[in-house]
């Protein structure tokens, strides 16, 4: 499901059921010393599927640990994104040689929990979410919504490296088309856009003002990815030699 929402340059690896036999990394392990069962599983799986995508790059696997703000670690010249919710886990990564950066989130198709919506929308969401709401009930878009700007926070933090709320990013969802097989309603992809409302870092000499994304319904599931490509002719970072 999620590669489907990525270029070709990026690996995802996704998992709906959890292993009982997986095994981290020591120094991952040590991250759930005191961690609650529900914890302890979304998160070996998610770290295990983010293993299994760096040897889809050909690079050994690597313990993956939180940093600034929780966000993941990559090893050096990758690039990559981490998710899990009730049912799915999964993680996306790439050479920095080939992408900018990644986002992706996973949100169960379900309504926001009760006050959430309120918080994360800002005026210029509100005209298409009542419309797809009212005319497209099957997928949840407020819920949608609240994937897409995770996603965009997860694509822009390792760029900007400083924090952006749900009120600094203005998105725009298309409702995008019903995949064909039973329930067509609740299964569906399109494109997203982001419109920074507050400066973006510096990118090629110029500001960036927005994000670019991919969503889908299916299985019960909303996902949402968004990356940023290099431009043409501009200089990247040598992808690794994995030979």
């Amino acid at each position: 499901m999620l590669a489907s929402l990525l270029p070709d340059a990026a690996v995802a690896v996704e998992a709906f059921e959890d292993d009982p036999d997986a095994v981290l990394f020591p120094a991952e392990a040590a991250l759930l010393v005191r961690a609650v069962d529900k914890r302890r599983r979304e998160f070996t799986t998610a770290r295990i599927c983010a293993h299994r995508a760096l040897t889809g790059l050909g690079l050994p696997p690597a313990p993956i640990l939180p940093g600034d703000r929780g966000a993941p670690q990559w090893p050096d010249g990758v690039v990559g994104s981490i998710t899990h919710c009730a049912g799915y886990r999964a993680a996306a990564v790439a050479f920095a040689g080939r992408l900018r950066t990644i986002g992706i989130d996973a949100e169960p198709n379900e309504p926001n929990p009760e006050g959430v919506t309120a918080q994360i929308t800002v005026p210029a969401e509100e005209g298409w979410l009542a419309t797809l709401n009212r005319t497209r009930p099957a997928v949840r878009w407020d819920r949608l919504l609240f994937s897409a700007k995770e996603s965009v926070y997860k694509a822009w933090f390792p760029l900007a490296r400083r924090w952006l709320g749900f009120e600094d990013a203005a998105i725009t969802i298309d409702p995008g088309t019903a995949l064909a097989g039973p329930v067509t309603a609740s299964r569906a992809r399109g494109t997203f856009t982001a419109k920074l409302l507050v400066t973006g870092p510096t990118l090629d000499g110029g500001e960036l003002t927005g994000f670019d994304g991919h969503w889908l319904a299916d299985r019960g599931l909303l996902l949402t990815a968004v990356t940023v490509p290099h431009l043409d002719g501009e200089p990247v970072p040598p992808v690794p030699d994995t030979r």
